[in-house]
């Protein structure tokens, strides 16, 4: 009567019930490509802007 199954036996439901990944779509979850896509954008502001103020003090 209050039997519930276990963690590990209602994810692998889950993922039963998902779809299979299409062939080129890296992320499945829009915040995961979100969070991954402003990181490199940060990185590379942040390594022009490093060069440039590197530039500008070496005269």
């Amino acid at each position: 009567m209050f039997y519930r199954k276990s963690v590990e036996e209602r994810i692998a439901d889950r993922m039963a019930k998902r779809k299979p990944l299409e062939e080129g779509k890296t992320f499945e979850h829009g915040p995961a490509k979100f969070v991954f896509v402003s990181f490199v954008v940060l990185v590379v502001l942040m390594h022009v802007i490093g060069i440039a103020v590197a530039m500008e003090f070496t005269t």
